[in-house]
């Protein structure tokens, strides 16, 4: 079990809000989509400014958006919840979320959590200009296989959820958490052990019954809380 971080002195609490470079967000129209591009850091602090440009970008656009995001120095959960959620209602709009360009700590992410699939399927109306051709020649279709890979993705979600939700108790019930900080320590240890999410809360549940942590996810996973933990100066302070 990770050991709990040694407090900050009093009146020395680090400001997180200073530490992150606020991104930018620009969007411009390209035919019947729309091309986000994002710079900068993106975590708990900035995540509604992320939401609402998304949101803004996906109602001008017909199709769905385009996602620009190499210039991306830091992505947490926060920020993934984000674009999973603007995946959501775009397919609702019968739309579509891409990410066309991905920094190293983006895919990172994606890859870590195996939801990169999610934004690299075909356009559901990739195959409007093909009218002609006969439906029973064609294999599956866009809409088809977009639905494929939700399948799938929720039964990996569904195997996996109880582990990484015992791992997330474990955090709340040992450090006093709460349930989106606890996630969030998980998934950054997880990105920076390059272990999957599951692999990384089964280890932490495994802990609990005698098996021991290994040193290097004991030492990301005690940095993770200890920085989830750490809350800005209060203004009113002094």
């Amino acid at each position: 079990m990770p050991e709990p971080a040694n407090s900050a002195p009093s009146g020395k609490r680090e400001d997180v809000s200073a530490r992150h470079t606020e991104p930018t967000i620009t969007t411009c129209a390209d035919g019947d989509r729309v091309i986000v591009t994002v710079r900068g850091e993106l975590d708990l602090g900035t995540d509604q400014r992320l939401r609402r440009a998304l949101r803004s970008a996906l109602s001008r656009s017909v199709r769905g958006i385009d996602l620009d995001m190499g210039g991306v120095e830091f992505c947490d959960c926060s920020a993934l919840n984000v674009l999973l959620s603007i995946r959501q209602q775009a397919l609702a709009q019968s739309k579509t979320v891409r990410i066309e360009a991905a920094g190293p700590v983006v895919e990172r992410v994606l890859t870590l959590t195996d939801t990169r699939p999610l934004f690299t399927a075909a356009d559901l109306d990739d195959a409007a200009d093909t009218d002609d051709a006969a439906e029973g020649d064609r294999g599956p279709g866009p809409a088809e296989e977009d639905l494929r890979i939700e399948v799938v993705q929720l039964r990996r979600a569904m195997q996996t959820r109880p582990t990484i939700d015992l791992a997330r108790g474990i955090l709340m019930a040992a450090f006093g958490l709460d349930p989106d900080d606890a996630m969030t320590a998980l998934v950054t240890a997880s990105q920076n052990t390059n272990t999957k999410l599951h692999h990384l809360a089964q280890d932490l549940v495994d802990a609990t019954n005698g098996s021991p942590l290994p040193e290097s996810v004991q030492k990301e996973l005690s940095t993770a809380v200890a920085k989830v933990s750490t809350s800005p100066v209060s203004d009113e302070d002094g």
